[in-house]
């Protein structure tokens, strides 16, 4: 039986995402949606903590139904270069 995969993300986005503009940072936004809607993946919570730290512009968690999904949903964030727009760092557990 497959486990839930649970995924802790901090987020911090570059230079290269200001200077897209406001209507394609909403459509990289939704893709980025659509993408882990795709996968069966679940935005349990994201939080600005921008009133707090430098360090981070975001963070969340992720719930995955197992780890091809995480597998899956990676891939689909590489094909749209998200690395490039955000840096991140990231915890899995189970």
């Amino acid at each position: 039986m497959a486990q839930q995969i649970y995924k802790l993300y901090l987020g911090k986005t570059t230079e290269a995402w200001h200077q897209l503009s406001a209507d394609e940072q909403h459509a990289l936004l939704a893709k980025v949606n659509q993408a882990l809607d795709h996968v069966g993946g679940k935005r349990i919570i994201m939080c600005d903590p921008t009133w707090s730290t430098e360090q981070w512009h975001f963070w969340g968690v992720e719930e995955f139904p197992d780890i091809e999904t995480v597998m899956k949903h990676t891939k689909l964030l590489a094909d749209l270069k998200w690395e490039a727009l955000c840096r991140d760092d990231d915890g899995f557990g189970s």
